[in-house]
């Protein structure tokens, strides 16, 4: 893969639409494969830059995220957001870079910065999809619920949360398993992204 563009790439970039280039992906086509790089390969290294300050480890997300799609061409939908689904990638391999380097705390007081990467139109999408991991949220049992909330929206501690509802920290920490898990049953790639800042981190 190269990240120069030729011209003939950027026109062919404006024609076809995701989905057409996923379902030609699925059938090994490279051409179709480089134009969706030629797509989002800078909005990926950009996303990477903000965080990683380099643009070697930079261009290797980018890189990194695109292989894993060539890799894994026979489980895309073409019924789903493929730029949310290279967002969710990016995410991950960022944050194995950041647990690698011991950089994961910094990452994740940043990640509040994460809308200012984008247009009205992403950032419009990033909270349609935030609203809808909130309603998944509201669907849990009202106890589990509340310990989910405490533990993931307010940043509490299981002991802390122990200490405040009069039960043991293992209690709570089997509350959030249950959580998530029912969570990730009900989730799409399109939602994984969110999920992955707002549930996960």
């Amino acid at each position: 893969m190269n990240i120069f563009i030729t011209q003939a790439m950027k026109e062919n970039n404006e024609i076809y639409s995701d989905s057409y280039l996923i379902k030609k992906i699925r059938d090994d086509d490279v051409r179709s494969f480089d134009i969706l790089f030629a797509r989002y390969s800078k909005k990926i290294y950009g996303f990477a830059f903000r965080y990683l300050k380099s643009d070697v480890d930079s261009e290797g997300v980018v890189q990194d995220v695109f292989m894993y799609i060539w890799n894994n061409r026979e489980k895309l939908r073409a019924d789903t957001s493929i730029k949310s689904y290279l967002f969710t990638i990016s995410v991950n391999i960022i944050k194995k870079i950041f647990r690698r380097e011991s950089y994961h705390a910094k990452f994740v007081s940043d990640a509040g910065g994460l809308q200012a990467e984008y247009s009205m139109e992403e950032q419009l999408e990033y909270a349609s999809l935030l609203e809808e991991v909130d309603k998944l949220i509201d669907d849990l049992p009202e106890r589990r619920r509340n310990i989910f909330i405490k533990s993931r929206k307010m940043g509490m501690s299981s002991k802390e949360i122990a200490e405040e509802l009069g039960i043991t920290p293992g209690a709570v920490d089997n509350q959030i398993s249950e959580a998530l898990k029912f969570l990730r049953k009900r989730i799409d790639a399109g939602m994984l992204g969110v999920m992955l800042f707002f549930v996960f981190l």
